[in-house]
């Protein structure tokens, strides 16, 4: 008996029937792909500080010289360092998110005097604004996990004091400004944000009478003016 006439053919009707039965089944298709992400929803309260840079207008003092007349005595305003903290609510409504916020500052800013001839009156050759805070609504447009945003609202405190007296002026006025915010995880945010404060300007008289008998009427006006800019880290609950 010839071999190969058995084994040859029962191969061939193995290899044709297991080529049908493959046929049979029914084709594998390629799995899903991951479902994408969910977009950041900025909803919710948060908390947190900030710390950066702010300036000031310095203001102007004027001696009234009783020989000489009115003097304008030269103020200079010194930029330096801003840090607090904040609090705030955001509600989002599709790409819209519009919230309340909230913050109070340690300001060291300040101005100083140069009194010139009248130094010999012992007045006050600097000032410090010590402090501000505001509180703003704020409008932003979310793009995912980034959000620009506006603000403006109340402002209060001192940007700069009197530079007759060195005390920190306490008025209110406006701030306004913008920046933006940016998720790195869910829960926390970090931004960047810069504000214009224009605060009731801080006005002092006083009179200084020499040992000789002559009267300076001094009078001063802080600038109680300017902006911040600072970055911020929030945490969202």
């Amino acid at each position: 008996m010839n071999f190969n006439r058995l084994v040859l053919p029962a191969a061939l009707i193995m290899i044709s029937a297991a080529s049908a039965f493959a046929a049979d089944l029914p084709l594998r298709s390629a799995p899903p792909p991951p479902p994408p992400p969910p977009v950041y929803n900025w909803t919710g309260f948060y908390i947190g500080g900030n710390a950066g840079v702010g300036w000031a207008n310095g203001g102007n003092v004027t001696v009234n010289d009783p020989v000489l007349g009115a003097q304008s005595i030269s103020v200079s305003s010194h930029s330096g360092f801003i840090g607090g903290g904040q609090l705030g609510y955001n509600i989002q409504a599709g790409a819209i998110v519009y919230g309340l916020e909230a913050d109070i500052q340690y300001a060291n800013i300040g101005s100083s005097v140069n009194w010139g001839p009248y130094g010999r009156l012992g007045l006050s050759t600097g000032s410090s604004g010590e402090y501000f805070g505001t509180v703003r609504p704020r409008l932003g447009y979310a793009i995912d996990r980034t959000l620009l945003f506006v603000t403006g609202g109340l402002a209060y405190g001192g940007l700069n004091s009197s530079p007759v007296s060195g005390n920190a002026t306490s008025n209110v006025g406006y701030a306004l400004g913008g920046g933006v915010e940016y998720a790195f995880t869910y829960n926390w945010t970090v931004k960047l944000e810069a504000l214009y404060i224009n605060l009731s300007n801080g006005n002092a008289r006083t009179i200084y009478v020499t040992n000789g008998g002559l009267v300076y009427p001094v009078s001063a006006n802080s600038g109680n003016g300017g902006g911040v800019v600072r970055v911020g880290i929030n945490y969202k609950f």
